[in-house]
């Protein structure tokens, strides 16, 4: 299992002075082994991964380390408050305590609109959940980031552990070097906004049986949002860009995409072999690769 990247692609996790980071790499490093191992294998009892306290204290100082820990979600509470005025322990032991007897319910997200890139004077929406919501998501990631590793295809770049965006661009240069000589730049329109989600959570299921972590992921997903305006608008499809789990769950949506149109470089595919790839030049067919980010 590649190391685990930071979330959302932020500053890499805070130093962890109760040392969680070893048994929590260990408990990645199994699930991630047993994945890959079992490609039909349904994770059954991932909910007590999620709410032990050292994937908790491990997932909090994550969430310190990541840039926008000083911003707060709907309740106004930032990182330092929880360090400051309730204490980290005490906070992730009500937390844990919420989490086991079912009363943990994730908050709307506050929204914020920011310019887009590129000066075209777009904005796009941000979801900012509360530090809590953060913590849980950052927990869940930890505990499913390692199982559906093992299912992605080599394609994807976005938001992976130990892969960037110049990972990609590299591999299209190594295209170049073999014969390919078009490249097709294309993009999914609000991608994050209109990803289904009963097309994820039926993707989701497919690895995961324990109904309580489907239940969490779900619960996210329809949170909802504080609009700038005070106002809150619900959730029927996508997953807010901010959200630390929602990298890894928009990949999990896309794998669907990834998976069929690698299907014809798989054994038997039309693509499969290079003797494949030569008969279809002459018949003046094209061969192509795809790069994902």
């Amino acid at each position: 299992m590649p190391k685990d990247a930071p979330p959302n692609g932020g500053a890499p996790p805070a130093e962890d002075p109760e040392g969680s980071g070893g048994r929590v790499s260990g408990m990645q490093v199994k699930l991630h082994r047993w994945a890959a191992a079992d490609p039909g294998r349904r994770f059954d009892d991932l909910f007590n991964f999620v709410h032990d306290p050292m994937t908790l204290r491990h997932a909090f100082y994550r969430v310190a380390g990541n840039k926008g820990a000083r911003t707060a979600g709907m309740d106004g509470v930032t990182v330092a408050h929880v360090e400051e005025q309730i204490g980290v322990l005490r906070f992730l032991d009500d937390l844990r305590t919420s989490l086991k007897d079912g009363s943990f319910r994730p908050q709307p997200v506050r929204e914020r609109k920011i310019p887009k890139p590129g000066g075209s004077g777009k904005v796009r929406s941000l979801g900012i959940p509360t530090v809590a919501d953060r913590v849980v998501q950052a927990a869940l990631k930890l505990v499913l980031e390692p199982i559906f590793e093992a299912d992605f295809e080599p394609v994807s770049y976005g938001f992976r552990p130990e892969r960037r965006a110049h990972d990609a661009i590299a591999e299209i240069q190594l295209f170049g070097t073999k014969g390919y000589r078009w490249v097709l730049d294309a993009d999914v329109e609000a991608a994050f906004d209109t990803v289904s989600h009963s097309a994820l959570l039926g993707r989701v299921r497919k690895r995961v049986k324990d109904k309580r972590v489907v239940a969490l992921v779900k619960a996210f997903l329809k949170a909802g949002v504080l609009t700038e305006l005070g106002d809150q608008r619900s959730s029927d499809a996508g997953t807010p860009q901010g959200g630390i789990l929602s990298p890894l769950l928009f990949n999990i949506a896309m794998s669907a995409l990834d998976e069929r149109l690698q299907e014809p470089w798989k054994d038997g595919g039309t693509m499969g072999t290079a003797a494949r790839r030569v008969r279809r030049r002459a018949k003046g067919l094209p061969n192509w690769k795809v790069s994902r980010y």
